[in-house]
């Protein structure tokens, strides 16, 4: 072990004692065992193809253990599948402490740092963990235990001296870190990690690797897929599970590899990488992976030195008939399944948190102002002083469509465009739940209003004075609530398709569901005595026709004959152009409940869609369909 080791070692140590974290709850070991696990995909080209192929193995409390393989090989599928991310579509069983695992008990016990991990932006490193530790410890803790918590885990994780840091600033290496320290908050006894080195240099790796392996001594189960590890590297980790082509190639101690290789007759060279060289002779030779599969029966057959074996008595070569219990078995299936904080708890620290990074994120501010404060002018210069002037009285609803237009796109995209970005992020959160999804929809519901009122409502008072609207503080607000709404209702739309769609395929299906909604919504202009039943049917189905009649009716009901500057007026008289428009018959609080009917659908579908997204990316087969389609 060299300096850096030693220091990361003694680091370690010096605050290792962690009494207040050990102080929350006696978490008992987790010894994991999986039996006969397979997985097969169904691809729309290639028919059918087996992932994995009946593996099993056992990962034990205490043990550092990583699973190893080529590209393919099914490394990130069996650790879905041991997480309970993948919750269905594989046979075989997995098994805690001897008993059949219930998923729901497990996931309260495990976390699941993802591949793609990314951690919540414009906030810093000490205010990330006291989030975290106000979800998952909720109020059985002080807000001085949970600071002394705190302080153990980033003084333990080398994270102190950063403590102020932006996330986004923080290096790979610190990232990483943290992305740990948030989920030993509430000191789970299970850790999964999914390729942890990746993007990290030679020193952050092997510095990442040594904490992992002092965080397990303390009674941990901790699991990661490695890539390539290096020598040094791959010493660090007490067990080690080769897969290849969806087989397990061996199981044990890192040790005990070469050995294994050697008695199936591929002899690694002494100045080889164990790691290295099991890789490539599997990757290239199709009947080494049949071979070493059949000499470890596919994982029934495992290796480890006595030494690196602290809690259950097996021999070096032990079948995994389902026969090692725990005496905290019953313990685990009795711990509670509710979240430490409650609804009303997880809403307010949530709507908190977003409220701190909007008011973090100055630059979106700006471009808002910008862009509300442009659109308006242009938009008012335009239709300048035309809202009392009868000889252009179509231009009011010309005028009124453009509203329609700007409130529509303006509030669908930005969600469209940024949601997803947000999943990717709370993905992690709620897998490992950190609060559930009705708080989370909730807060996010709640943050988007006060910016959609305030920009909303700029936007409407300069066009309506620049154009020259009836200043009359009645007809004012019941047009301002109308555009309000519709921006509400466009949103709701917006998260709607956000959350079933990523930003690319959302800005294509974004227009193609707006624009046949205006079409009907524009459907019967000079001509609306004439409009069709059916086609009265179908303009019911489009919100922005409530939006459209809803603006229309405030400024031309129960008012008196428009101004004229020429001889001819042919619609000056208020009441006519409405016969023209469609809109004579229309009440106007019939828009507003039409306009709130579709605001309470489309933000119902959204929080479905999210709740389907989050709890499986990959279990609905109408996503799946709809993604097809998208590619063909």
């Amino acid at each position: 072990m060299n300096k850096n080791d030693v220091n990361i070692e003694s680091s370690f140590k010096a605050g290792s004692s962690m009494k207040a974290l050990n102080n929350i709850s006696q978490r008992p070991p987790v010894n994991i065992q999986f039996n006969d696990i397979g997985y097969t995909v169904t691809s729309y080209r290639r028919g059918e193809r087996k992932i994995l192929h009946n593996v099993s193995g056992e990962f034990r409390s205490g043990e550092l253990s990583c699973i190893l393989g080529p590209s393919g090989a099914g490394k990130s599928t069996l650790l879905n599948i041991l997480t309970g991310y993948f919750n269905n579509g594989f046979n075989g069983s997995i098994k805690v402490n001897g008993n059949t695992r219930d998923l729901n008990t497990f996931r309260k016990l495990s976390c699941y740092i993802m591949h793609d991990d990314l951690l919540q932006p414009r906030l810093t490193t000490f205010e990330s963990m006291q989030i975290a530790a106000d979800l998952k410890l909720g109020t059985e803790r002080s807000k001085e235990e949970k600071k002394l918590i705190i302080t153990e885990i980033l003084q333990t994780l080398r994270l102190w001296k950063q403590r102020h840091t932006m996330c986004e600033r923080l290096s790979g290496g610190e990232a990483k870190r943290l992305a740990v320290a948030l989920e030993l908050v509430n000191n789970p006894p299970v850790i999964f990690l999914d390729e942890p080195t990746s993007g990290l240099d030679v020193v952050a790796v092997r510095q990442l690797i040594i904490l992992l392996q002092l965080l397990s001594r303390q009674s941990r189960t901790i699991i990661c897929t490695i890539h390539q590890p290096s020598a040094s590297m791959f010493e660090l980790f007490d067990n080690a599970y080769v897969i290849c082509e969806g087989r397990c190639c061996y199981q044990g101690s890192s040790s005990l590899l070469v050995p294994f290789l050697a008695e199936a007759n591929y002899l690694c060279p002494s100045s080889h990488n164990p790691a290295d060289f099991v890789i490539e002779t599997l990757a290239e030779d199709h009947e080494a992976v049949e071979k070493t599969s059949a000499l470890c029966q596919n994982g029934k057959l495992f290796r480890r030195n006595n030494s690196t074996t602290p809690f259950t008595g097996c021999t070096d070569k032990q079948r995994l008939d389902g026969t090692v219990k725990n005496k905290h078995t019953d313990d685990v299936k009795r711990k509670e399944l509710k979240f430490s904080a409650s609804f009303l708890t997880q809403f307010c620290i949530l709507i908190t948190r977003m409220c701190i990074q909007s008011k973090r994120n100055k630059i979106v501010w700006i471009i808002q102002l910008v862009q509300y404060l442009g659109c308006s002018f242009f938009i008012g210069g335009i239709f300048f002083m035309i809202g009392n002037e009868g000889s252009v009285a179509f231009f009011n609803f010309n005028f009124y469509l453009v509203v329609i237009v700007f409130l529509s796109y303006t509030y669908t995209f930005r969600p469209i465009l940024l949601l997803p970005m947000e999943i990717r992020i709370i993905r992690r959160e709620y897998f490992n739940r950190w609060y559930g999804l009705k708080a989370y929809y909730a807060a996010l519901t709640c943050s988007t209003i006060p910016p959609a009122i305030i920009f909303g409502m700029m936007f409407i008072i300069i066009t309506y004075v620049m154009t020259g609207q009836l200043l009359e503080w009645d007809r004012f607000i019941l047009f301002a609530i109308i555009g309000l709404l519709t921006g509400f209702c466009s949103e709701g739309l917006g998260i709607a398709i956000g959350s079933i769609f990523n930003s690319s395929n959302g800005a294509i299906i974004g227009p193609a569901i707006v624009l046949p909604l205006f079409v009907l919504c524009c459907y019967g202009i000079g001509f609306g005595n004439h409009i069709e039943p059916r086609m009265k049917i179908l303009m019911s189905l489009s919100y922005l026709r409530y939006g459209f009649t809803g603006l229309s009716l405030p400024l031309f009901q129960n008012r008196t004959k428009m101004h004229c500057s020429e001889d001819i007026c042919l619609y000056g008289e208020p009441t006519r152009i409405l016969r023209e428009m469609g809109m004579a018959n229309d009440t106007y609080y019939m828009q507003v409940i039409g306009l709130l009917i579709f605001t309470v659908l489309f933000r119902t579908i959204a929080y479905f869609s999210l709740r389907q997204r989050l709890s499986n990316a990959y279990s609905s087969k109408i996503i799946s369909a709809l993604r097809k389609c998208l590619k063909n």
